[in-house]
């Protein structure tokens, strides 16, 4: 399998491709009803879904004359990885919110 040709970083973030992939997580949709939650045109969604697929984000097939999308999720784990490296530092401040509040309760 080659490298994606975009940056996953970049695909997810645009909060319209954000929602698309929130819908394309609960069901498989062509563009007609992926377009019907948002007021962009047909063309604006055709080109969020070209650069989700280029991310590897959603894949499609054809059924018919339709075309439809559903997520892949594999990529998303670089963001997580990405995100679980950073917990540390919310868990150190968190952690030394609890020993300010606790030393504060007990003078």
């Amino acid at each position: 399998m080659s490298a994606a040709k975009q940056d996953v970083f970049q695909a997810i973030a645009d909060p319209t491709r954000r929602k698309v992939l929130e819908m394309l997580a609960k069901e498989e949709l062509p563009i007609t009803k992926i377009k019907e939650n948002f007021s962009v045109s047909r063309t604006a969604i055709v080109k969020h879904l070209h650069i989700l697929t280029e991310a590897n984000l959603v894949r499609s097939r054809k059924v018919g004359r339709e075309k439809l999308y559903v997520l892949h999720p594999g990529p998303l784990a670089e963001v997580r990885d990405w995100l679980n490296y950073y917990e540390q530092f919310w868990n150190n401040k968190l952690s030394m919110l609890k020993h300010l509040v606790e030393d504060d309760d007990q003078s």
